[in-house]
């Protein structure tokens, strides 16, 4: 069969997007290496979006939780993850977790028997050089096709690892107690000498701080993931290994930085460092960690300021494989230096089942758009799908740019003050009004 567009990787991003194009009526040659004789270290099977990690796809709120919010605005799309996910949910509450072998068999099946897809069991080594593409490979993209795209992104567009710190929501900080100033007050490019939230800490909360680093339960690294450690992304529990001082000599320095309370430099301090254009975001500079999720909230909110954080994300440090998308992609996804090839899925920098889905089916519809010769209009901001795409394409700060889950602190913030309850009710309601205008535009 001749094809329209070529897919290059069938996990749940790749199955989206052909599922997506093949419904518009476009013939699709799907790509996928395990079943070829090549395989991740992950995988097991050679079955179409297999879930390699948890079965859960989180929340499935729609009212309460922006993931939630992401699997209606999915659902109301046609989407094939979400489809097969209902058919083969367990229970688990208000999230939607699946029987992972069910579910993956489902999607498989599917795209096998629609007249549209025709699934090739092969390694892709290279970037086409021509013909619409979309590549969803994932986090753990071939080695030789990884080396293509670096080569046509520029070799530091392309990170294998991800060594990410907290990020916590702005309206969460307590400013009463931290402060707004830049060390030494300088003033960089676009800069205010105001650049940085920071969370001042006495000798005793230093020192409380630091054994609990030493004492909290740490993840392992799973064999396959063979992560290194570079000194510009030590893990801060391994930097304090190194000596109760370390840290004060390093990400958690005080000096520059007059605490307005009492006029001096604080013992030590934890500084936040803006991450995203609408200010609402805040990551935890050089706070990478192996610690256990449970373990960081405990441990991060005895911080002063951060007593009552709520956190848009955790720090880790795993295998991954992404680029640099808010600096290389155009709004629909494409890459902007060959815009005949779309990235789709975790590779772009988003986190997660559902998120990885989703940029899937926004990457099949933008291009089915493309081969009608129409233009489709990227979801607004203010949905869940318009968020997490902006946050990619664009809201991002590029130099720290990480992957990301889909959260709240990606919206456009809602105006005035209100109860944090409140506040999520009004973030879906108005989500859903713009979803509604923009599938009726």
């Amino acid at each position: 069969m001749t094809h329209d567009i070529h897919i290059i990787g069938g996990g749940l991003a790749g199955s989206e997007a052909a599922w997506q194009l093949a419904q518009a009526g476009f013939k699709v040659r799907l790509s996928e290496m395990r079943g070829s004789g090549s395989m991740t270290p992950a995988h097991q099977s050679d079955r179409l979006a297999e879930l390699v990690c948890s079965n859960s796809f989180r929340s499935d709120d729609a009212e309460r939780n922006a993931v939630g919010l992401l699997h209606q605005e999915m659902r109301d799309l046609g989407s094939l993850i979400m489809a097969q996910g209902d058919v083969h949910k367990v229970p688990a509450g208000s999230a939607l977790a699946v029987d992972r072998d069910e579910f993956a068999d489902g999607v498989t099946a599917a795209l096998e028997a629609h007249p549209n897809i025709t699934i090739v069991r092969e390694r892709i080594d290279a970037l086409p050089e021509n013909g619409l593409t979309i590549v969803a490979t994932g986090p753990l993209t071939a080695e030789s096709l990884a080396g293509s795209i670096g080569s046509a992104t520029g070799k530091d567009q392309l990170a294998f690892f991800d060594a990410i710190a907290p990020i916590v929501h702005f309206d969460s900080i307590d400013m009463e107690t931290a402060w707004f100033q830049s060390r030494w007050n300088k003033v960089g490019p676009g800069g205010t000498g105001k650049d940085y939230i920071n969370c001042p800490m006495t000798k005793d909360q230093y020192m409380a701080f630091h054994a609990g680093l030493m004492a909290g339960e740490k993840t392992e690294f799973r064999e396959w993931e063979d992560v290194p450690y570079f000194e510009g992304c030590m893990p801060i529990e391994v930097m304090a290994e190194r000596g109760v001082e370390t840290l004060r000599y390093g990400p958690m320095k005080g000096v520059g930085l007059d605490d307005p309370r009492t006029g001096r430099w604080p013992y030590a301090v934890v500084q936040l460092r803006q991450d995203n254009a609408s200010g609402t975001l805040w990551n935890m500079v050089g706070f990478q960690t192996k610690l256990k999720y449970a373990e960081q909230v405990a441990l991060f909110r005895t911080i002063p300021g951060l007593e009552n954080a709520e956190f848009a994300r955790l720090g880790g440090l795993h295998r991954n494989t992404f680029i640099k998308s808010p600096e290389l992609l155009d709004p629909t996804l494409r890459l902007k230096s060959a815009p005949h090839i779309r990235f789709a899925g975790q590779i772009t920098g988003c986190e997660g089942y559902v998120e990885s889905s989703a940029i899937g089916l926004l990457a099949g519809r933008f291009a089915a758009a493309e081969l009608k010769g129409v233009e489709l209009t990227p979801p607004p901001a203010q949905t869940a799908l318009g968020a997490l795409l902006r946050h990619i394409t664009g809201d991002a700060e590029v130099e720290t740019y990480q992957p990301m889950n889909v959260n709240f602190g990606l919206f456009p913030p809602i105006p005035g003050k209100s109860k944090k309850a409140d506040r999520k009710l009004m973030y879906t309601s108005r989500a859903r009004d713009a979803f509604r205008g923009w599938l009726t535009a």
